[in-house]
């Protein structure tokens, strides 16, 4: 047997630290010791991953003493590095927050193990180099997902679960049904050999096979026309768990689907390729259509997650390595950026006592830190230079007109239009026309740790605008191996 303790640390960290979490659920206090001490361990780990990435040599473990393809292994390249890393950012960040009075929710002894459980969850999606492993890693998410929406108990919530729970259920259907014809059709579930394999494919078989495949994980992205669950159900969850959600589950879907598409079974027929675009441009279109039309800041900002995924998705769908670099360059800025808007939104509402825009304002002229905190993400949202959904945008469209698809640019464009419209709504409703009641001061709250939390997220974001080329070269190496 050979195991890599550095290439099972994104499961074997957050697993621990979940059944610790768990045993101490007596004593918040340690709870949350741990809780701290385990997501910093992490970090840790996925920064020497990274470290290792960065010299060409993975991370591998196979389990069992069976070696691949018939054994069970993980492989943590370039991608899937940076994709835990920023996994752990978004544990501290949601960890630090939840210090703080902003939007916390009930403080129930399974709140901690349970996110812990996604974190393994979403690690674990990252570093498996098997196709049935990748769906077990799902359900993980997809259980300990379901404990966090109904822990509250509320109505809401309840309404909320059952939302989430329907739609992602019957992508969970469908993903194993794919799971198990493509094994019956290869005898395999190894990535590499799944590659090898599919190569003998007869063409109509494996139009069918990765069709059904892309919709299970289309449907875990948050995709059009199937992701009503997301804006449905993510408003109901308490914003530090929401600021997790928001900036990791969709993107565990692209990565799957980046990582199928794009690199295990490169070249995929055209056509696929030619319908991921469509479909990435009727979930900008549409997700931000949605965002446009509410008031309230979590719903805005949760159809906005639709809409980012459609730009995303793009970015596979041109299927070269400038795109596949583009995508992940996309979704690291894209996870920091709109964890961070929901972090802020929860400060807006501990603030003033409501999440609808039509009931608060003034916070411009009281708080005028949170209004830069603010500014930086939701310009980074929209694409303003030099901020780094820009560079993001820019390599995106660069390569879509580079292959004269000027519909699918003509839509991203008009996008980051209404992208502005929904953030200057935020901006001229909360911060800067008066409050209704003039009477109204800002409520006294423990806001240190929250505010950290989100000025440390807006560091990141600086950092990718000021430095692109560092991110992007880092990026271009990791994909660089893609379906070889």
């Amino acid at each position: 047997m050979s195991v890599s303790f550095l290439a099972v640390s994104p499961v074997l960290v957050p697993l621990g630290t979940a059944m610790l979490a768990t045993a101490a659920s007596r004593r918040p206090g340690l709870q949350q010791a741990i809780s701290f001490a385990g997501i910093a361990a992490l970090a840790v780990c996925a920064l020497m991953l990274v470290a290792q990435a960065s010299s060409g040599v993975p991370a591998v473990a196979q389990f069992g003493g069976w070696v691949a393809p018939f054994g069970i292994e993980f492989v943590v390249d370039g991608t899937g590095a940076s994709l835990v890393l920023i996994t752990a950012l978004m544990g501290v960040a949601s960890l630090l927050f939840l210090v703080s009075d902003a939007d916390p929710g009930p403080r129930h002894p399974l709140l901690l193990p349970l996110v812990h459980g996604v974190l393994a969850g979403v690690g674990g999606s990252f570093s498996t180099a098997d196709l049935f492993n990748l769906y077990v890693w799902f359900e993980v998410m997809l259980i300990c997902s379901v404990g966090l929406f109904a822990i509250g108990g509320r109505v809401d919530q309840l309404d909320g679960t059952f939302k989430y729970l329907a739609l992602n259920l019957f992508g969970t259907m469908l993903l194993l049904m794919s799971v198990g014809l493509i094994y019956g059709a290869t005898g395999h579930l190894n990535f590499t050999a799944l590659g090898e394999a599919s190569a003998q494919w007869p063409p109509a078989l494996g139009l069918a096979l990765l069709a059904a495949l892309t919709l299970s994980f289309l449907i875990k992205a948050g995709a059009f026309p199937l992701f009503a669950w997301l804006p449905a159900s993510y408003h109901t969850l308490p914003a530090p768990v929401l600021a997790l959600f928001a900036g990791l589950l969709t993107k565990v879907g692209v990565y799957a689907v980046l990582r199928t598409l794009g690199d295990v079974f490169s070249p995929a027929p055209q056509v696929l390729y030619e319908a991921l675009g469509w479909i990435a441009a009727a979930t900008m279109i549409t997700g931000v259509l949605g965002a446009a039309y509410h008031w309230d800041i979590r719903r805005i900002l949760a159809f906005h997650i639709v809409s980012q995924i459609g730009y995303i998705l793009l970015g596979i769908a041109l299927a070269t390595p400038e795109g596949h670099a583009a995508t992940l360059f996309y979704t690291l800025h894209h996870i920091v950026v709109k964890a961070n808007l929901f972090l802020i939104g929860a400060i807006v509402w501990a603030l003033t006592g409501s999440y609808d825009l039509r009931r608060i304002g003034g916070l411009y002229a009281l708080k005028p830190l949170l209004a830069v905190l603010f500014l930086i993400p939701a310009l980074s949202l929209v694409g303003i230079p030099p901020l780094s959904g820009f560079w993001a945008k820019l390599l995106i469209l660069r390569e879509a007109i580079a292959q004269e698809r000027i519909v699918w640019t003509v839509a991203a464009l008009l996008v980051s239009v209404l992208t502005l419209y929904s953030m200057m709504k935020i901006w001229m409703e909360a911060f800067w026309k008066a409050h209704p009641d003039e009477t109204w001061q800002p409520a006294r709250v423990r806001l240190g740790a929250a505010y950290l939390a989100t000025t440390g997220l807006a560091a990141v974001t600086l950092w990718i605008s000021l430095s692109p080329q560092s991110l992007l070269g880092y990026a271009t190496a990791a994909v660089a191996g893609f379906g070889r």
